[in-house]
């Protein structure tokens, strides 16, 4: 089978389910395992990455109030690849190619014949159901099976070690500028890991919000996480944060408990790695307990009151 996956998330579980070697083509952004960058990139986005977090939303946001499309996805390219089935979502607009977009690149180019699988996770049971059809739809229902347990096995371990631990309140930011909290499954993760999460919403959007309500929820712990972002661009962007007026009366920067979290690789992808976000805040919340095997590569403490 040939298999193009337009979503890093969708990759990953190609690759957990043993079968990346029939995978012919990926999305810009789908680049773990490393071994998948050596495919065709089938999509680019139309609008310049580069730059503050302020001035990508106003470039993404400028795009979508013209009624158009954030992703260019090729058309010719695809067809030059001869899958037969594309894996895509419809769940966010900003996260990759959407369903619609790749039809309209199907029908331009390719045979009715070629299969669009388009899953839209919005909680882990929802992963969940996502990797079991992408299990069936690739012939390999098991191995879905299989993965969708040993998730549940890490998940349950965890969560296993924090049941009788403080829960600390947390509030997760997923975007900068402006701010928006953690919604989805992040609030699971957070719960499994011990903690308890506030803004967002489990299965929800997440949600745009300001500072008056960041001040007022007053987490024990602040995580700043963007959609995205690595951990050096995230640490370049924190003066956005640390020169606002209301900074310093956080009770989580008044005692040196915010992090930074790697939002590229972890959380934010529907995917097989989940279960890493969830062991990293654990790793962050419990500190002596869980051993910091993802510190430096999945997170960072920053230094709050000096605000670098």
């Amino acid at each position: 089978m040939r298999i193009v996956s337009l979503l890093p998330g969708t990759t990953e579980i190609v690759c957990a389910l043993g079968l990346e070697s029939q995978l012919v083509g990926r999305s810009h952004e789908c680049d773990f395992p490393a071994s998948v960058r050596a495919l065709p990139a089938c999509t680019e986005p139309k609008y310049q990455a580069e730059g503050t977090s302020r001035q990508v939303d106003q470039r993404i946001t400028t795009l979508i109030r013209e009624g158009l499309s954030i992703y260019r996805v090729d058309a010719s390219l695809l067809a030059s690849l001869e899958p037969d089935i594309i894996l895509t979502q419809d769940h966010c607009e900003v996260c990759a190619a959407s369903y619609a977009e790749v039809r309209q690149a199907v029908q331009e180019q390719l045979s009715s014949s070629v299969e669009i699988l388009s899953v839209s996770p919005t909680d882990l049971d929802e992963v969940f159901l996502a990797i079991n059809q992408i299990g069936e739809a690739l012939g390999v229902p098991e191995k879905g099976t299989a993965l969708i347990k040993s998730m549940i096995t890490r998940f349950n371990e965890i969560q296993s070690r924090t049941g009788q631990l403080p829960s600390p309140e947390v509030v997760s930011i997923e975007w900068i500028d402006p701010l928006m909290a953690s919604g989805n499954w992040f609030p699971e993760l957070v719960r499994i890991a011990g903690g308890t999460s506030l803004l967002g919403t489990a299965g929800e959007p997440s949600p745009w919000i300001d500072w008056s309500q960041l001040e007022e929820q007053d987490p024990d712990i602040l995580l700043v996480s963007p959609c995205g972002y690595s951990l050096n661009k995230t640490a370049g962007e924190m003066i956005t944060l640390t020169s606002h007026p209301g900074w310093s009366r956080l009770k989580a920067v008044q005692q040196n408990r915010v992090f930074l979290a790697e939002g590229h690789h972890y959380f934010h992808r529907p995917g097989p790695r989940l279960t890493d976000s969830a062991e990293i805040l654990a790793e962050i919340f419990h500190p002596g307990i869980f051993d910091p095997g993802h510190h430096k590569s999945g997170w960072i403490k920053f230094t709050a009151k000096a605000g670098k």
